[in-house]
């Protein structure tokens, strides 16, 4: 492994470890072994290596959030059993990947100072909406584009939610039966309303 390829490895934990904003440039040469003066050789600048360090993360979570809502998924289960299990699967990775999932929401919190970054969170994002509608309901991307981006969207919205209450408040925050009770609900009070509207 070269000098580059050790303070991207070495840039990342730190990212995990310490975030962002606590991440000095002595602390990625330190845990690299690498000197100081190869961060600007390699990258420019710290801020240059830690944005390509995101970058190579982002790729990194949504492999994980992939293999974490795919494991073990039955395609003939009910819609909201299949619904309950893949939540309660997320909500697993927020323990075993808790740093990866923090680290995730400080890239967020500062995409606008890395147009790069952006970038790439914008084009994951969308790779992330349709594979979710894929998942939760089996929707062909190709065929219905608009209905799984639209179905994908809602998903993609209620990730950062849950994640956020599990993060703070793991003792209080939504287990993925909550998550499918709270469906239940909405979709009862949608019907019911639908029905008294044709009444």
């Amino acid at each position: 492994m070269g000098n580059r390829e050790k303070l991207l490895a070495a840039a990342k934990r730190c990212l995990f470890e310490k975030g962002y904003a606590r991440t000095t440039a002595r602390d990625v040469a330190a845990a690299s072994g690498v000197s100081l003066a190869a961060i600007g050789y390699h990258f420019g600048s710290k801020e240059a290596l830690l944005d390509a360090a995101r970058i190579e993360a982002i790729g990194e979570w949504w492999e994980e959030l992939a293999r974490t809502l795919t494991a073990d998924a039955d395609p003939d289960v009910d819609p909201m059993e299949r619904f309950e299990a893949i939540w309660a699967r997320v909500i697993e990775s927020f323990a075993s990947q808790r740093m990866l999932w923090l680290a995730s929401f400080e890239m967020l919190a500062q995409v606008d100072q890395a147009p790069e970054v952006r970038s790439v969170v914008a084009d994951a994002q969308e790779r992330a909406r349709l594979g979710l509608a894929a998942l939760f309901h089996r929707l062909d991307p190709a065929i219905e584009r608009r209905q799984a981006w639209a179905v994908g969207s809602f998903y993609l919205a209620l990730l950062p939610g849950v994640m956020a209450q599990w993060l703070i408040d793991p003792d209080h925050a939504p287990s993925g039966r909550d998550l499918a009770e709270a469906l239940r609900t909405i979709v009862g009070d949608v019907t019911a309303g639908q029905v008294l509207a044709q009444e």
